[in-house]
């Protein structure tokens, strides 16, 4: 049994799909007092305060999953989104572009700590507006950062992709895996 520390659907949804048991306990962080213009610098940053803010609010009683994901296209960082607007925005950038998705997720239990700062790389076709219209109707994009769901709304516009889609969804469950084992 793992603690997922993180109010994410997504992420729960990884841990789920993998057959991993885990309880969530979210975290009060905000991400916006860390300021970095380097994507890799900002998910490592945000994910060692969430581990360490963690750590201030609960014992390591049981061993504790934190991640943090960011967006990076055409030199701009993509957080979450913070309304239709700022996602159509964000969605727009994406729409025909280069892609990439950097997650840094730090697991730690009694026995070991692992820290991974990876990145996914998508290639996408031009989104269609009709479809884009759906997508930000129907409020998928929230919570999501870049307003970016691919496994959902950007699956049918990949063109190419290097790397896992976990990583891309929040959590890079093919290199998590075999730490749960040695458990």
């Amino acid at each position: 049994m793992i603690v997922l520390g993180s109010s994410s659907s997504t992420r729960a949804k990884i841990l789920k799909d993998a057959k991993i048991t885990f309880i969530q306990r979210a975290l009060d962080f905000d991400e916006s007092a860390v300021k970095d213009e380097n994507a890799y610098d900002f998910v490592y940053k945000i994910a060692k305060r969430k581990a360490a803010r963690y750590l201030e609010i609960y014992p390591l009683d049981m061993p504790f999953l934190v991640a943090d994901t960011v967006v990076a296209v055409r030199g701009r960082l993509l957080g979450k989104a913070r309304d239709v607007n700022e996602a159509r925005e964000m969605l727009s950038l994406q729409s025909g572009g280069d892609v990439s998705i950097i997650t840094c997720m730090i697991y730690k239990s009694l026995k070991l700590e692992f820290t991974d700062l990876s990145a996914t790389l998508y290639k996408f076709d031009e989104f269609e507006s009709g479809g884009l219209e759906a997508y930000l109707g129907s409020g998928e994009w929230q919570d999501k950062a870049g307003a970016c769901m691919v496994e959902g709304f950007c699956k049918p516009y990949v063109k190419s992709v290097c790397g896992f889609e976990s990583t891309a969804m929040g959590l890079s469950l093919e290199k998590l895996l075999p730490f749960l084992e040695i458990e």
